[in-house]
């Protein structure tokens, strides 16, 4: 009986060289994937590698090793002269410079006695400060001490202003969202709202457009709705029903006609949850992994900005968002580890982006990043997801490889149109923002810092202007005044501190003037101190006598 070979496939004869190139290329897809797993348990905490001997390591293995960090106390030098090349072409630029003021300064910034006397004299077209003229006076005194408003004892995650700055929103680790009055100066408790289901911390919150609510998150499967003002107590959960059992909203916010509320969680999803029907409409599949940031383009509530540990941000068209079949506007790559915040400028057109890779990324919706900036493309090129793969430090045990402060070259694709260096992000998702309209024409860029500082950069020079020192542990949040020159900070060291300018001398005579207080008091507790052991041995002496008066006569006592 016949044997029957019709379903096997048929024999082929295999060369000696194609059979080493076959073997060459599983051995090389092989070491492609043990270098994706290794940096995989790096990155999740599971594994660690050190060496003694920092000779032996070349660049290549230091990315590898990680063996020389940067201490927490000491973050990443700021570039000294930052690439301002595709911003110098940008129409930000000009943008800023007339909204600052500084479009109409020919020279270096005037001086304000001489601005107050040319419009005394009538030398200004209108015989009064311009807006210009009063952001030019503005950042020439930006906050620069500091007073702490409030200590709770635990870390500090949230805290935010309110849009017409009346309201300031703080949240911490002991389960306390506080809601304090800031009008006209003031830093009142108004109301403490207890957070409920509450794992590790609340994450994030965020103001309700007409400011009557707020909504906070947690590693929890809803998001919380309370109101602000009012008689009665409402605290609602809004479910989300995710599909993973470990659940949590790293990033949310309100649409600006108050009808959505959008979060980034942590199984690289966006969820979009519709407060009229109640329920959440959207799960979108959105990036490879936690999704940290989200936020609107502007006030139009239809373009949408996420980003992610895989180091993209992108952008969506809330119109044609499906979730059978997701794609983004747009992509941007170019930072090479996880982004932690983003914040719009408000006019659909920039945004910033905080990350991982110790840099700030300012970029233009117009201008995309190509294919090969995002995808992974192991043969050639050093395009984000490949960046990010290679990262195998944690930012979470508080150390930065000093290889990743020497990356200062773009990585393929990056679109962006300027970096900023100086600050430090670990632990925690730090956030960054665009100093307000009003008092600044968006000049600057702020941040908190690991180190516990308050950074400024100019947006224009890519410089620190201020290193602002309060804090003894990590900044998270920071909030600028929307009509106000202050800024508050909040920090892992259970602290709230309120930033605003005041002239040198003066800081100097209320401290000199604080010293000499607590010297005479110093002086007065002494003085006080004394005559109270002057009495205490009189008393003593007296009651001496006393007994020996009795010892001897036997009936000094009388009854």
């Amino acid at each position: 009986m016949g044997t029957n070979n019709s379903k096997c496939p048929p024999r082929m004869s295999v060369s000696a060289s194609d059979a080493r190139e076959s073997s060459s290329d599983q051995e090389a897809s092989q070491e492609t994937h043990c270098q994706a797993v290794l940096a995989y348990l790096i990155r999740s905490g599971q594994l660690q590698i050190f060496t003694n001997d920092e000779s032996d390591v070349d660049e290549k293995d230091e990315d590898l090793v990680g063996c020389n960090f940067y201490k927490p106390t000491q973050p990443p030098q700021e570039d000294p002269h930052p690439n301002t090349e595709e911003l110098d072409q940008s129409d930000i630029k000009e943008e800023i410079m007339k909204s600052s003021g500084a479009a109409f300064r020919k020279d270096k910034t005037p001086k304000v006695l001489n601005m107050l006397q040319n419009r005394e004299l009538g030398r200004n077209k209108k015989q009064q400060f311009t807006m210009e003229d009063q952001r030019t006076i503005t950042c020439q005194y930006l906050p620069n001490q500091n007073a702490t408003v409030a200590d709770y004892g635990y870390k500090a995650f949230c805290g935010t202003y309110s849009k017409d700055g009346n309201i300031f929103l703080s949240a911490s680790q002991d389960q306390n969202i506080r809601i304090f009055d800031t009008a006209d100066d003031k830093f009142q408790l108004l109301k403490t709202i207890r957070a409920r289901d509450v794992g590790w911390s609340i994450l994030d919150t965020a103001f309700s457009p007409d400011g009557n609510y707020l909504i906070y998150s947690s590693w929890s499967d809803a998001i919380h709705l309370c109101n602000i003002h009012g008689d009665y107590d409402t605290h609602i959960p809004l479910q989300l029903m995710p599909r993973s059992h470990s659940f949590a909203i790293f990033s949310l916010t309100f649409s600006s006609d108050n009808t959505e509320i959008l979060g980034g969680s942590n199984d690289g999803c966006l969820y979009v949850y519709d407060r009229e029907s109640n329920r959440r409409t959207l799960q979108i599949d959105a990036h490879d992994d936690d999704v940290n940031a989200v936020a609107f383009a502007d006030n139009s509530s239809q373009i949408l900005f996420s980003g992610g540990d895989d180091g993209l941000v992108k952008i969506w068209d809330r119109r044609t968002l499906k979730e059978s079949s997701p794609e983004p506007v747009g992509t941007f790559g170019g930072h090479f580890d996880g982004i932690t915040y983003i914040d719009s400028k408000g006019d659909a057109r920039y945004l910033i982006s905080n990350s991982k890779d110790q840099t700030i990324k300012l970029w233009d919706v117009r201008k995309f990043s190509a294919l090969d900036g995002v995808e992974v493309t192991w043969s050639k090129g050093k395009a984000t997801k490949k960046a990010v793969a290679k990262q195998n430090w944690d930012y979470r045990w508080g150390q930065v490889p000093r290889s990743v402060s020497k990356k200062k070259k773009k990585i393929a694709g990056d679109s962006s149109i300027m970096t900023y260096r100086g600050h430090s992000i670990l632990q925690t998702l730090i956030r960054c923002h665009f100093s307000p309209e009003h008092t600044t024409g968006q000049r600057y860029i702020y941040t908190g810092c690991a180190t516990g500082d308050l950074i400024i950069y100019d947006l224009l020079t890519g410089k620190v202007v201020s290193r602002l020192k309060g804090h003894t542990s990590c900044t998270r949040d920071v909030s600028w005044h929307p009509y106000e020159n202050i800024i508050m900070t909040s920090s892992w060291d259970g602290t709230v501190k309120k930033w605003q300018y005041r002239h040198q001398e003066d800081y100097r005579e209320e401290e000199a003037g604080e010293e000499s207080s607590e010297s005479s008091e110093s002086d007065d507790c002494s003085d006080t101190t004394k005559r109270r052991k002057c009495q205490r041995m009189t008393r003593q002496k007296q009651l001496s006598k006393r007994q020996m008066h009795c010892s001897e006569g036997g009936s000094g006592l009388t009854n």
